[in-house]
């Protein structure tokens, strides 16, 4: 071992240049055992990747090469295309000759609608498009491995997210549809709906108007179709339905782990480490000043100071903070234009549409507001869109991450957090502030001491939240379809017009290819951003919207294939690149769905009316507070609205014009739990008010503890890695471990086989000697 060790000291770096330039195959070409091959499928780390061609032992292995970067000696980087060249020609065997590999690199460049003329080399382009991308294949599972082999890791996990996600809103979509029907079913026979329609109890309701002056008098009995539409949502059923999709989010991500643990087993991804990862040339170029490195104690070169880095950061928090905020006064005037737009439609809709006698009991003053605000908002969220991507770019750009992978998750968190404000905030009005704070008709509140805060409709804003969603999520899925098809396309098709030759043997066909148009650094970006938007608006709002799960479902099963179709067919090839996971998007989800349980139950809560109609059933419709024998729902509507003298009126509130059937009537109803006028607390809250107040919180709060109890008992009861594939991953470190023992000792004994030999000698010598 001495002499071992003294051999190793006088031969210094050389020999350690030649047992790492040695293959770990020549070391146990004798070996039976114990055989060491690279499979072709598997895709390894460069580092362990073997070169193209195999270095003979003894030779020394040169460093890396290195290039200026903007004629700057101080900006070096590694020159990385030699050794892309090498990450792609390494996936083939090393046997094959010369013309087999150019011919495997002509093969990869093929166009998708053209098959390969060769049986040993098929057009992986052509499979992918014919088996995933064509509409007839639409039935067909993904090709994740073809898909991996071709694209690389990134797309390959992105694709088997979005299909796992798709493949779980299945039973989402049938609970929904069910739930959906349900309430379809029971619109008619709903008591509090048969009673708005009953000409005896909500013909004779007369109520108070719901804006200044132009407003006048209604009765209760022309909201009947609203009411209606409301009980197909706004029922016991869409209780059980928000603790499904609150159970079903868990096992998605419980789930989901698991498949993702299965994939990275399989892809050979389980020890991918970020800190491998190279840095971005524009970091590199940028590297002025010096610091000691923490881990490695050595200097190395950054691109600015800890107190530059905490000015660019601030300056980018700064930047969106900024946004948000122009995101919220967007929806005060989205707000305000409610406001203004409900006095006009309540002084003049009527009469605009008195020649549309069809639609004139549809169009309410109510839902006229509620659609063209919704369509307002979904233009303004558009352009705010559009407007802040390239600032959170230039924000994320400025900040000079180091990393790629911390250039994504910078410009995630950013555009996420503004996406989140800009989509879900007019949603969260709806749902938690309008018609909370209004007064009473002989005090109303207004905003910016002007307008007259608007009121939900008598059944609530349920209807309102839904119509939305409705909005926004299938003018998201039109737009997006039309950004990730039709535009590509469009370039396409104008480009190949304006450099269009006689031939097409003039053009190669990978030169064709190269004509399409590049998918951009951040194009899987948008596809994670599109899904996760999405994500949000199925399970955060679902309790006042079934149908989401069934509507993301359809757009799902449409967008794998047009995503596919659109990466085959209309972008080149991008440069495959290694992924563990879908990186900072499975925190986003997570977070999404432990927000999702507080959101579904206040809307529950305080959206929806089913709390007044539980505490109306089990205490005000019997004795003390009711005349009722048994538990009912008769007498509900009469005993949630609220009575007003008219001669209260204010001269700025009183209505101008009055209808001609309003005679000898000196009171109207408004929506509220206060005391009648002439009642010693009159136009106070009611004991009725602060019974539903104190149910609506013990229900959020008795709710939320089962629901979170129960994602708790589920996320530590499902492993996030199989026990399969755990064992398999000890197996495999075994055998690694195994192999470079006996590697190890093969060297051991090659390097001390001359030593033995010596020893050998000297000791046949001196026995010689001695006889």
């Amino acid at each position: 071992m001495t002499c071992l060790t003294d051999k190793m000291t006088e031969s210094g770096e050389n020999d350690l240049f030649e047992m790492d330039s040695m293959s770990v195959t020549e070391y146990l070409q004798d070996d039976t055992e114990i055989q060491i091959g690279i499979v072709e499928e598997v895709v390894y780390f460069q580092e362990f990747l073997p070169t193209y061609e195999t270095i003979p032992e003894g030779t020394l292995v040169p460093k890396a090469e290195k290039a200026e970067f903007n004629d700057q000696p101080d900006s070096l980087f590694f020159n990385d295309g030699v050794r892309r060249v090498d990450f792609v020609l390494v996936y083939e065997d090393e046997d094959k000759k010369d013309i087999d590999k150019s011919h495997i690199f002509h093969q990869r460049k093929c166009r998708f609608n053209v098959p390969s003329k060769e049986d040993v080399c098929p057009n992986e382009r052509y499979l992918l498009y014919e088996e995933w991308a064509h509409p007839k294949s639409f039935y067909k599972m993904q090709p994740l491995d073809l898909i991996r082999k071709y694209y690389g890791e990134k797309i390959g996990i992105y694709f088997a997210w979005l299909g796992f996600y798709t493949v779980m809103l299945a039973l989402a979509a049938i609970v929904g549809l069910g739930c959906f029907i349900y309430g379809y079913k029971t619109q008619e026979t709903s008591t509090w709906s048969m009673e708005v329609c009953d000409p005896m109890i909500g013909g004779n309701i007369v109520m108070c108007p719901q804006c200044d002056k132009e407003c006048t008098y209604w009765r209760l009995n022309s909201t009947c179709d609203s009411s209606k539409k409301l009980c197909i949502f706004d029922n016991f059923g869409t209780l059980v339905f928000a603790v499904f999709m609150a159970i079903w989010v868990t096992l998605f991500l419980e789930l989901w782990k698991r498949y993702q643990a299965e994939l990275e087993y399989e892809w050979d991804t389980v020890e991918f480490l970020e800190q491998e990862e190279q840095p971005r040339p524009e970091f590199e170029a940028k590297c002025t000043h010096e610091r000691i490195n923490p881990v490695t104690q050595v200097k190395e070169k950054v691109p600015f100071t800890a107190c530059g880095r905490c000015v660019r950061v601030s300056i980018g928090i700064g930047t969106v903070m900024f946004w948000i905020l122009l995101i919220l006064a967007s929806v005060v005037a989205i707000i305000v234009y409610r406001l203004a737009v409900f006095f006009s439609f309540s002084a003049r809709l009527r009469a605009d549409l008195k020649e549309l006698e069809p639609f004139k009991e549809y169009v309410t003053p109510q839902m006229a507001t509620s659609v063209t605000a919704s369509i307002i908002s979904f233009v303004v969220i558009m352009i705010l869109n559009i407007v802040y991507e390239r600032v959170a770019i230039w924000i994320t750009d400025f900040e000079l991450p180091r990393t790629k992978t911390e250039y994504e998750n910078s410009l995630t968190l950013k555009m996420f957090l503004f996406q989140f404000v800009n989509y879900y905030s007019s949603c969260f009005y709806i749902a938690f502030a309008k018609g909370k704070v209004v007064g009473y008709p002989g005090q109303p509140v207004y905003l910016l001491g002007k307008y007259r805060n608007e009121e939900c409709d008598p059944g609530g804003c349920l209807i309102e939240l839904t119509t939305q969603l409705t909005v926004i999520m299938g003018g998201k899925a039109i737009w997006n379809n039309i950004q990730e098809v039709l535009m590509p396309w469009v370039k396409n098709l104008i480009f190949r017009y304006c450099t269009r030759v006689g031939s097409e043997k003039i053009i190669p066909r990978w030169e064709q290819d190269y004509q399409l148009q590049p998918l951009g650094k951040l194009g899987l970006f948008y596809e994670y951003l599109e899904m996760v938007i999405q994500f949000g608006f199925v399970t955060l709002f679902v309790a006042s919207f079934p149908l989401a799960p069934v509507l993301a479902l359809v757009n799902n099963l449409f967008e794998i294939r047009v995503d596919a179709w659109k990466i085959t067919t209309q972008f080149r090839r991008i440069v495959p690149e290694k992924a563990q996971d879908i990186g900072a998007w499975q925190p986003i989800l997570q977070g999404i769905a432990i927000l999702a349980v507080a959101t579904n139950a206040m809307i529950i809560a305080f959206t929806s009316d089913m709390i007044p109609r539980l505490v109306y059933y089990w205490s005000f419709s019997v004795y003390p507070y009711g005349d009722q024998s048994n538990h009912t729902m008769e007498g509900y509507i009469n005993n949630t609205l609220s009575v007003f003298d008219i001669k209260d009126f204010s001269i700025d509130s009183r209505p101008r014009n009055t209808p001609y059937w309003l005679n000898n009537i000196t009171t109207c109803r408004y929506r509220d739990f206060r005391y009648p006028p002439g009642h010693h607390r009159e136009y106070q809250y009611s004991i009725y008010y602060w019974h539903v107040v104190a149910a609506k919180m013990a229900f959020i709060i008795v709710v939320e503890h089962i629901v979170y109890l129960t994602k708790f008992i589920l996320a530590y009861v499902i492993p996030d890695v199989p026990y399969a594939v755990k064992e398999q991953i000890k197996r495999e470190k075994y055998l690694t471990q195994v192999i470079l023992h006996e590697a190890n000792l093969k060297l051991v004994t090659k390097r001390l086989r001359p030593v033995t030999d010596k020893v050998l000698e000297y000791t046949v010598d001196t026995e010689v000697d001695l006889h």
